[in-house]
């Protein structure tokens, strides 16, 4: 279920309102008001009055075709002017704000989904059938950055409960074309007292990205898929490491505490291979393939760099569900 509800739920909600961000009209509903549809486009009820010749502008019918001027190079000009990591924050963030402009920075002729509770396209978000109550939704974007044509964003969620998300976005020509995210549910704070969220949240470094990509890279093949933890010690800076996840606590001997752990209840946790890594200064995100307890899962990682050495680390660890289960063929990864 909490699959379902991830960011790709709530914009089935957005195309639900029948409201096209690509085009300069709007059918009304039943129960609208022009205030509010003036409101949704960044108007005035005076505007959409005088533009319609709306001798009364209280009285509006369902099924009525309201003109709207100009929305669409409106929405050019902000595609131009916007990061790509603006907007995918300003996507994010209009699951809480319901901002209907938000929707025209996805492709809507292309739209690979790894999202496997959901068919592939835009045309998949109508098919996925929303119980949120209206206004209910809470979104902050903590951490978001930028690589290339990717965006990777670390998200609170409050929609069917409290929800940590990692998303990657991919863009082509300036609009989302593709998307991948592991949602997970928040827990209380981890041994060391830190949440799945805290930490730093400021890039630096941006002559470093590469130098940093490389080395959260090498940390990942070589102690995590290869098993060589007796080389783990050259990637931290002695104990000195910020644990994130809701099981470990702090520093290397936090590590190794949680592992002895695990190995004592039988449980194994595996990486084989790395499928993406995308980074902007100090911060790296990994996506890898995997298994835990015997099952596939994939693990978003985020990790943090300083003076060449991991201080910090999040991440969100998804089971992947059998491919009887899937509703697009574009698999997780």
């Amino acid at each position: 279920m909490k699959k379902m509800f991830s960011v790709l739920l709530i914009l089935t909600m957005v195309l639900s309102l029948n409201i096209s961000a690509y085009a300069e009209s709007y059918t009304v509903q039943s129960g609208d008001v022009l205030w509010k549809i003036a409101e949704q486009y960044d108007k005035t009820w005076q505007e959409l009055a005088e533009k319609n010749q709306l001798k009364n502008p209280n009285l509006i019918y369902p099924g009525q075709k309201i003109t709207i001027s100009q929305d669409v190079n409106v929405a050019n000009r902000e595609k131009v002017e916007r990061t790509n990591k603006d907007k995918v924050v300003a996507l994010l963030k209009s699951i809480e704000t319901g901002d209907m402009s938000a929707i025209t920075y996805i492709n809507p002729n292309k739209y690979i989904q790894h999202n496997l509770s959901a068919e592939d396209g835009l045309e998949g978000f109508g098919k996925l059938l929303s119980a949120l109550p209206k206004g209910s939704a809470k979104v902050n974007v903590i951490r978001a950055f930028e690589d290339g044509d990717y965006v990777v964003t670390q998200t609170d969620y409050d929609f069917f409960g409290p929800k940590v998300g990692m998303d990657v976005f991919r863009f082509e020509n300036g609009l989302i074309v593709e998307h991948w995210d592991n949602l997970t549910e928040k827990t209380e704070p981890n041994p060391s007292g830190h949440t799945q969220f805290d930490g730093e949240s400021i890039i630096t470094d941006l002559e470093k990205t590469e130098e940093n990509k490389a080395l959260a890279t090498d940390f990942v093949e070589t102690v995590l898929i290869n098993g060589k933890y007796d080389q783990m010690s050259n990637y931290f800076n002695g104990d000195q490491y910020i644990q994130h996840n809701s099981g470990i606590g702090d520093g290397l001997s936090g590590l190794g505490k949680a592992l002895s752990a695990m190995a004592e209840q039988g449980i194994t946790m595996s990486y084989s291979n790395i499928h993406k890594v995308v980074g902007e200064g100090n911060f790296v995100f990994v996506m890898s393939e995997g298994t835990f307890g015997g099952a596939p899962y994939a693990y978003h990682d985020i990790f943090r760099i300083e003076n060449g050495k991991i201080a910090e680390h999040w991440d969100v660890m998804s089971e992947i569900p059998n491919k009887e289960e899937w509703k697009n063929d574009n698999g997780k990864f």
